[in-house]
């Protein structure tokens, strides 16, 4: 289901809880994620939970083609810092940020099973700003 983007700073800044891909309530949490960022395709590629007004460690990123969910991911490893613009949904403005051109995260799949990975570029920045909101840090 197409949820409404929350806006509340407050809620937005405090950290997630963890999430269970086995747990049908988080599994439609993810729905609702995958929903919502088609939805929003024109303006947005990627979605945290809070974003949608759930306190859960679970993301969504689309990949062109491809839109992945992502519960509890973890960046392990960052390489090549550069400095970027960029916005939220969530927070109006624009906002200057570090970003890592390379990372690699850990991170289970939709069927419960665990993944390390590498990011390059967009999809990298992509889901460090989708992690940044997990920890309730807003851009």
């Amino acid at each position: 289901m197409i949820k409404p983007i929350n806006k509340d700073q407050l809620f937005l800044a405090q950290p997630s809880v963890p999430a269970d891909p086995k747990d049908p309530a988080d599994r439609e949490v993810a729905q609702d994620l995958l929903d919502t960022l088609k939805a929003h395709q024109e303006e947005c590629i990627g979605l945290a939970a809070n974003m949608i007004g759930v306190s859960k460690r679970i993301i969504v990123v689309n990949f062109g083609l491809l839109d992945m969910v992502m519960y509890n991911p973890v960046i392990t490893a960052k390489e090549d810092p550069y400095e970027d613009f960029e916005e939220c949904l969530s927070i109006p403005g624009s906002r200057r940020v570090t970003r890592y051109r390379v990372i690699e995260v850990e991170f289970t799949d939709p069927s419960g099973r665990q993944h390390k990975q590498r990011f390059r570029e967009l999809p990298a920045q992509t889901i460090q700003h989708e992690c940044d909101h997990l920890e309730g840090i807003l851009v």
